[in-house]
């Protein structure tokens, strides 16, 4: 069953992890605005698409992921220019310097690590991320976005991308369209600014997926309830809208809520089943709740086996 997630980041990571374990045909559309860090750094010298995503995707598509991790994760403590730099992003800069292109590269590399799953960067331009906030601001470039004290109204590109046919080939060929859980305006939504790419959904007949996230985030999502996350991804699609979401309901400990609620300003996000079924969508909920080390992950294997299930039924 082929699978088209759209997605980047730590959610669409954590996703992948699950899907990959089951019978499912994987291309992971990755969107390439970060510009932060290592990336930020590598984009402006070598003038590519951001790294720092793709690393983390193929690091969650591969076999041996725990020790791909510690090498790829791995970053210079130096007093040279390759203080702070991920090893992982090094290498895939370097492939695609061989290569010609970031998707060389990732071929190239994924000769190597023989991952479960096709990795796809949503474009090979350098694109710029312009968010406008609440207040009238409008700041430039994704972290400068994510660091804003503002809450964010709208994100656009500063230039128009050339989307890379793969994307727009996957999403044709999908017998699913999964948008992953992640930051919503910096992640998930900077796929679906392209014409084309809402072009193929709206063309597809694949039932088209959101995985809710479990917790807010600050500045994009504040007080949003299950229904706000869909109406919001809704107003970015084209014709064909979020057929299905899948979230969780699952309890957590009320001393990690709490600490979420007053170190990094999060709250769980609320379920309102009764607007979710007049909005006419299908609801996949389960208890998805894993905490890591006290931060609250989804258990994806668990959410993957219910898409394949939902997708067999």
């Amino acid at each position: 069953m082929k699978v088209a997630v759209l997605g980047g980041g730590t959610g669409m990571s954590q996703l992948l992890r699950g899907l990959k374990k089951l019978p499912f045909d994987i291309s992971a559309i990755v969107s390439v605005c970060d510009d932060g860090s290592s990336t930020g750094r590598l984009r402006e010298e070598f003038h590519t698409p951001a790294v720092g995503d793709i690393r983390k995707v193929l690091i969650s598509l591969s076999e041996n992921e725990e020790e791909i991790k510690r090498l790829f994760d791995y970053r210079f403590n130096t007093s040279s220019d390759l203080d702070g730099h991920a090893l992982g992003n090094l290498l895939l800069t370097g492939a695609a310097e061989i290569t010609g292109n970031v998707s060389g590269g990732i071929e190239l590399v994924n000769s190597l690590l023989k991952l479960k799953g096709k990795v796809i960067p949503l474009t090979e331009d350098n694109v710029t991320l312009m968010g406008k906030m609440n207040s009238g601001k409008v700041v430039m470039g994704e972290h400068h976005i994510t660091e804003d004290d503002g809450k964010i109204k709208a994100v656009y590109y500063k230039e128009t991308p050339e989307v890379n046919p793969d994307v727009l080939k996957a999403i044709r060929h999908a017998d699913v369209i999964i948008l992953s859980m992640g930051s919503l305006f910096t992640s998930i939504i900077p796929n679906l600014l392209c014409k084309e790419v809402r072009k193929e959904i709206d063309n597809s007949k694949a039932k088209l997926m959101y995985v809710c996230n479990i917790m807010t985030q600050p500045g994009e999502t504040d007080d949003f309830k299950v229904s706000d996350h869909v109406k919001l991804l809704n107003s970015y699609l084209g014709k064909h809208k979020i057929d299905t979401v899948i979230l969780n309901n699952g309890k957590i400990d009320a001393d990690i809520v709490k600490n979420y609620e007053t170190t990094e300003q999060k709250d769980l996000v609320e379920m309102d089943y009764e607007n979710l079924e007049k909005m006419n969508l299908d609801i996949i909920d389960n208890d998805y709740i894993m905490i890591d080390n006290g931060m609250i992950r989804h258990n994806t294997l668990r959410v993957a086996i219910d898409i394949l299930s939902y997708l067999l039924d």
